[in-house]
């Protein structure tokens, strides 16, 4: 059977968007290959016509949500869309649907113990601190380095990473709705 030039680029997206979810749902030790492709209706053995290895794939699906982000943040963030990007990601739905948000909550300790943490991962928080500290800080008392924006995003995903962590739904509430309020807050002047 002959396949359209295209036919592998769409195979391979499919592969990356069906583990991006997995990965941020299940974790990466959580996802088996197995399991991964037979969701897709393929064979174990096709994933490699793909990814040489599932660090690989790991790398692709954190590059995907580092796109993502590149185009969700493609115009700065207005103080209006500011207030709605906070109460998006600060919400009971983001911190319910693992599958479907921010990659950072659900990754970042796993790939801190990989041993090797990935460059791709490096890009995404620059990324992100970066939209974070252009769109919430320009209007001065920027720092030079650009902190305040890793400071924002480090409050962000402890946030919803704790919320998640918590049996208690009154307590992952809280916590929520303590860094949401906390973010809204003008920095301090020193």
């Amino acid at each position: 059977m002959r396949y359209s030039h295209t036919h592998k680029a769409e195979t391979r997206r499919r592969i990356v968007d069906e583990a991006a979810r997995r990965f941020r749902r299940d974790g990466v030790a959580g996802t088996g290959l197995v399991p991964l492709m037979k969701a897709l209706g393929m064979t174990h053995g096709g994933f490699y016509a793909h990814f040489p290895s599932k660090e690989a794939l790991v790398d692709a699906s954190l590059e995907a949500a580092a796109d993502a982000v590149n185009q969700r943040w493609q115009d700065p963030l207005s103080p209006s869309r500011l207030r709605d990007f906070l109460a998006s990601y600060l919400s009971p739905h983001h911190r319910d649907h693992a599958g479907e948000g921010c990659p950072l909550p659900s990754l970042c300790a796993e790939l801190g113990l990989r041993g090797q943490p990935s460059p791709v991962s490096d890009a995404l928080v620059r990324r992100m601190a970066a939209r974070l500290q252009d769109c919430t800080f320009s209007a001065g008392g920027a720092d030079a380095e650009g902190n305040q924006g890793l400071v924002l995003l480090s409050a962000l995903v402890g946030a919803l990473t704790l919320s998640r962590a918590v049996a208690d739904p009154a307590l992952s509430e809280r916590i929520l709705g303590a860094v949401h309020a906390a973010v809204q807050a003008p920095p301090a002047q020193g």
